[in-house]
């Protein structure tokens, strides 16, 4: 089996990805939506992309490109630990607070504010597409005043020094990783924990009126459907016009969940069921 995931090598994603497909053939791509692609053009089987941190929230991209741009059902989740070091060159190890600027991705880059206020206020931050690209950048430029941020997976691929461990903001850090898949497919998880199923559906309401998204949660609440996320994200197709992403604690059954999607199509909402699918934690 192929699988697809944000690269390059040694990316949170990567680390994912070994849990979920240890004996899988994996395939590095430069971004989120080059992932969902490569699944739609049949180059992998799955792919693992971020959908949530526990710091910065839900990853748009992510949640935009998934509803907007392709069809893939989601077959699969896990949750993984995010400890965020800063590395350096070695040739630049000892003067490091020196550096001038700081390379990583954008989440990564805000999950360490607090850090990187308190030890160089106003340096320049520059946003790269994964933390292991901010890694490769600085070990193909030694002589750049720089230090990007990744895990240690990072830093032992591309061979540079971490000068400081554990700088994100907040040690409860983790990121959510669903994996996507035209076909039902068959995986064996290394070092992880079943934690349980859950269902996500897309919801989008009618025409704007008073009380039509507590008409929507009602239809849950009576069903005790326990929601573990609701969240909203724009139609784009005007200011105001927005659907809800649904997540919820159970697996798709023969009667609660499809009576509830059915009580919502009647009363004028469209509904989209994205998975059913297990979830899983990351064991260590």
């Amino acid at each position: 089996m192929k699988v697809g995931y944000l690269g390059p090598k040694a990316t949170f994603t990567n680390i994912a990805v070994n849990k979920l497909f240890p004996d899988a053939e994996k395939l590095p791509f430069m971004t989120i939506p080059n992932c969902m692609d490569a699944v739609m053009q049949g180059e992998v089987e799955a792919a693992l992309v971020p959908v949530e941190n526990t710091l910065e929230g839900s990853v748009n991209i992510t949640l935009d490109y998934l509803i907007h741009e392709v069809d893939l059902p989601i077959k699969g989740e896990i949750t993984v630990p995010i400890k965020q070091h800063l590395m350096v060159h070695p040739n630049f190890k000892d003067s490091w607070k020196e550096a001038e600027t700081v390379y990583s991705h954008s989440h990564a880059i805000a999950q360490c504010h607090r850090f990187l206020h308190t030890e160089w206020n106003g340096i320049r931050c520059e946003n790269t597409t994964s933390t292991a690209r901010a890694a490769q950048f600085i070990k193909e430029n030694p002589e750049l005043k720089a230090a990007s941020i990744g895990n240690e997976l990072t830093a032992n691929e591309y061979g540079l020094e971490i000068v400081k461990r554990n700088i994100h903001d907040f040690d409860n850090n983790h990121t959510r990783f669903i994996i996507i898949s035209k076909n039902n497919i068959a995986y064996q998880p290394n070092d992880c924990k079943l934690v349980g199923h859950k269902t996500s559906l897309m919801v989008t309401l009618p025409a704007d009126e008073s009380g039509a998204l507590h008409q929507v949660l009602s239809a849950f609440a009576w069903r005790k459907l326990n929601l573990v996320k609701i969240e909203s994200r724009p139609t784009k197709t005007g200011l105001g016009n927005y659907f809800f992403i649904i997540d919820i604690d159970r697996e798709l059954d023969d009667v609660l969940i499809p009576g509830a999607m059915s009580e919502l199509e009647a009363i004028g909402c469209e509904v989209k069921l994205l998975g059913s699918y297990p979830f899983y934690t990351d064991a260590k």
